[in-house]
C-alpha cells in the first residue's frame, strides 16, 4: 500500500473515533465539565513568631560554652521581665563546634558556641520592644520572623468556600453559553496555602541585627502597630484553589 492510501486509512479512523464519541459509543463516560475556582482572602496576622540565635566564639571551649550561657541566661531573663510566657519561648541544645584558620591546622583557632530561641508573641504591638531587648541582652542573629493568623482554619474555610462558588459559576457559564445546565458533581479536589507570612535571615549566616522592617503588604487594614507606629504589619493571605468535575444535564 502506497504512504497516501495509509494517511487516508489512519484520517479515517480518527475520524470515525470522534463520531463515536459523539454518538454515545462509550456510555460509561457520561458527559461532564470541569472547572477550577481560585479565591483569596487577606487577614491581618495577631501573632509573630521570632526565631532567634546567640552565637559566641572563644579560644577555649569552656569560655566560648559559658559565655553562650550567660547571654542566653540574659535573654530568657529579659523576656520574663517583658512578660512573655514561659510556654512561648522555646530553647535549643547548645551546639559547639571548633573552627580552623587552614584546613592544614590541627589546633582550632577558636570554638564556636551557638543556641537558638523560638519566641512567640500573642501581642503585636510588643513587637519592636522585644526584638530590641534581646538584641541588647545577648542575642545576635535573627533567623526568621513569622507573621501569623491564629485563626486559619477559619480563614481557609471562608477561601474554600468562596472558591467553590467560583466554580460552580464557571461551570454554569460554561454550560450556559453552549445550551445545556450543570448537574450533579462528579468529582472534586482542593489545594489551601498561605496563613503566615515569614521573614528569614539565613541560619547561622553572618551576623544579623536587622532586616525586620519590610512586609509583603503594606496595605495594614485591620492590623496593629508598633508603639511607635515604625512597623506595618499589612495583611497576609490565605487563599484556596477547588477542582470541580460536573455532569452534564
Amino acid at each position: 500500500m502506497r504512504t497516501e492510501s495509509i494517511a487516508f486509512v489512519f484520517a479515517i479512523g480518527l475520524a470515525a473515533h470522534a463520531q463515536a464519541q459523539i454518538l454515545g459509543e462509550f456510555p460509561n463516560q457520561p458527559p461532564t465539565v470541569s472547572v477550577s475556582g481560585t479565591a483569596e482572602v487577606k487577614v491581618a496576622p495577631d501573632e509573630i513568631h521570632l526565631d532567634l540565635g546567640v552565637e559566641t566564639r572563644h579560644p577555649a571551649l569552656d569560655e566560648a560554652k559559658s559565655e553562650n550561657d550567660q547571654h542566653m541566661a540574659a535573654v530568657l531573663t529579659f523576656l520574663k521581665e517583658a512578660g512573655i510566657d514561659r510556654k512561648d519561648i522555646q530553647t535549643d541544645f547548645l551546639a559547639i563546634h571548633p573552627h580552623y584558620r587552614t584546613s592544614n591546622e590541627t589546633s582550632p583557632e577558636y570554638y564556636v558556641a551557638q543556641r537558638s530561641v523560638g519566641i512567640r508573641l500573642r501581642k503585636l504591638a510588643g513587637f519592636e520592644k522585644v526584638l530590641t531587648g534581646v538584641l541588647k541582652h545577648g542575642a545576635n542573629h535573627v533567623h526568621g520572623i513569622d507573621f501569623r493568623t491564629t485563626e486559619l482554619r477559619k480563614h481557609r474555610d471562608a477561601a474554600r468556600q468562596l472558591a467553590i462558588r467560583a466554580a460552580r459559576e464557571k461551570a454554569e457559564a460554561l454550560a450556559g453559553e453552549l445550551g445545556t445546565k450543570v448537574g450533579k458533581v462528579q468529582r472534586i479536589s482542593e489545594n489551601t496555602w498561605g496563613g503566615s507570612w515569614s521573614w528569614s535571615g539565613g541560619h547561622w549566616g553572618s551576623r544579623n541585627y536587622g532586616g525586620y522592617a519590610q512586609n509583603v503588604s503594606q496595605n495594614a487594614g485591620g492590623a496593629a502597630p508598633s508603639e511607635d507606629g515604625s512597623l506595618s504589619v499589612g495583611q497576609i493571605s490565605v487563599s484556596a484553589t477547588v477542582h470541580v468535575t460536573f455532569m452534564i444535564e
